[in-house]
């Protein structure tokens, strides 16, 4: 029998668990719930510089993020939610960044993406 796939973006783990659950009711062939960044290397603790105290970067200070990866570092201190001057929330898919990814059989489709808006994810 022929599968299908979803990929939806959820805006907390709960809701996508909460979906999940319902999901594998209905029966899948497979699931899995992540949390995805738009940059390599974020994390969510500060790094303190252990010898003067400081937060090494503009990134770390104000978004709070753990950065590895130099590239990634200068990436987040351009973002606009870095600088202050936005609330980075222009779009439909900020703060959405937990991805539920589900393989059903082709019959089951519609109704798993039916449970996946009611429960209040986004494809």
């Amino acid at each position: 029998m022929a599968e299908k796939n979803i990929l939806a973006y959820f805006k907390s783990p709960e809701e996508a668990e909460q979906a999940a659950q319902k999901l594998s009711e209905l029966g899948v062939v497979d699931l899995s719930i992540d949390r995805v960044s738009r940059y390599p290397g974020q994390g969510t603790e500060r790094m303190l510089n252990t010898v003067g105290g400081e937060l090494p970067s503009l990134a770390g200070t104000i978004l709070d993020a753990d950065i590895t990866n130099r590239g990634a570092g200068i990436l987040l201190a351009a973002d606009v939610s870095a600088s202050g001057m936005s609330d980075g929330g222009q779009d439909d898919i900020t703060g959405r960044d937990i991805l539920l990814t589900v393989v059903v059989e082709e019959p089951k489709h519609h109704q798993a993406l039916h449970i996946v808006e009611q429960s209040g994810g986004m494809q």
